[in-house]
């Protein structure tokens, strides 16, 4: 009954993936500012949607679902869990826009195939993530300790984050990046939306390829800061799964949202930090003094508050 499940929350990710790119976003166009908000209302409503369905499986245990290392989930507990989840994948998947405004800049990607090139990414990131997921369970499950590793590595990239010096994009040195480069030559120029384009014959990979394979690459970076951090919450793997989901499902429309004025967030990066060494100090904790989740729910909220609330009277200071 659980593989049921599975299986058609998946079929529903295929659909919706299919309606984005298929249908929706089928001709190349610039999305505007407007066009972004609306589908970031979009993809919370169906994120809050899909939080009714979490309730009313869990409270009547759907599926086989609602067991987590032997305690019964009520539908109240599981939601209240997912939704923290969602909040903290959604705040951490704000850092990645900082790097994906970074990539888009230094290969001068045409806007019109800037969406494209995220679809493909966020893609390749599900599958990447929900591998990684499974993983982190199995882990936990087996070696109860880790939750302890997994709690210490959060504060010790936050805490790298908060002290390191601005990012930078450096293509020439990323792994993958080299590997393609050993098989395919690289294209000087864009062929339309192609991934991969010819050059006397022979197939070359356009720049929009070596974009992707940066974004993907940079993504296993916050994979491994973002799915412990929402083991701090819960390690039912179905919650983990769609909860992340969901957030990463909405990263497009929410880069085209804030991509113009990202920079303006200038204290964001500190509330993220805050985020993962209180997350990371939650999972600590969670033997000896477990923290209530709706507690932490409202202790994310309020960080993040702060730090959008502290950049905008920053750049309003600025502008007078």
């Amino acid at each position: 009954m659980t593989i049921i499940l599975w299986i058609g929350f998946l079929f529903l990710i295929l659909f919706l993936l299919f309606l984005d790119l298929g249908v929706f976003n089928k001709t190349d166009h610039v999305i505007k500012t407007k066009e972004a908000l609306l589908w970031t209302i979009f993809w919370i409503f169906l994120s809050l949607l899909f939080n009714v369905f979490i309730y009313f499986a869990y409270e009547n245990h759907l599926f086989g679902i609602g067991k987590e290392l032997g305690h019964l989930m009520s539908g109240e507990e599981a939601a209240l869990k997912y939704f923290t989840g969602y909040v903290i994948e959604k705040s951490l998947s704000l850092d990645n826009i900082f790097v994906i405004v970074m990539i888009f800049s230094y290969f001068h990607i045409p806007t019109i195939y800037q969406h494209r090139v995220l679809f493909w990414g966020i893609v390749g990131a599900l599958l990447m993530r929900g591998a990684m997921i499974f993983a982190g369970v199995a882990l936990i499950e087996k070696f109860e300790w880790m939750i302890f590793v997994f709690g210490g590595l959060l504060i010790i990239t936050a805490l790298k984050m908060l002290f390191s010096k601005e990012e930078k994009v450096e293509p020439n040195k990323n792994i993958l990046v080299r590997f393609v480069k050993k098989f395919y030559r690289v294209s000087d120029h864009y062929d339309g939306h192609k991934f991969f384009t010819k050059i006397n014959g022979a197939t070359a990979t356009t720049p929009l390829f070596i974009a992707l394979v940066v974004i993907e690459s940079s993504d296993v970076l916050f994979a491994i800061d973002s799915i412990p951090a929402i083991f701090a919450v819960t390690t039912d793997p179905f919650i983990v799964f769609t909860s992340n989901v969901f957030a990463i499902l909405g990263l497009r429309a929410l880069y085209f949202a804030l991509a113009a004025m990202i920079e303006k967030f200038i204290y964001l990066k500190i509330s993220i930090v805050f985020v993962l060494i209180y997350v990371g100090i939650k999972m600590i904790l969670s033997h000896s003094y477990p923290i209530p989740t709706g507690f932490s729910l409202a202790v994310i909220l309020l960080i993040l508050l702060l730090g959008i609330t502290a950049s905008l009277i920053k750049s309003r200071v600025k502008k007078h």
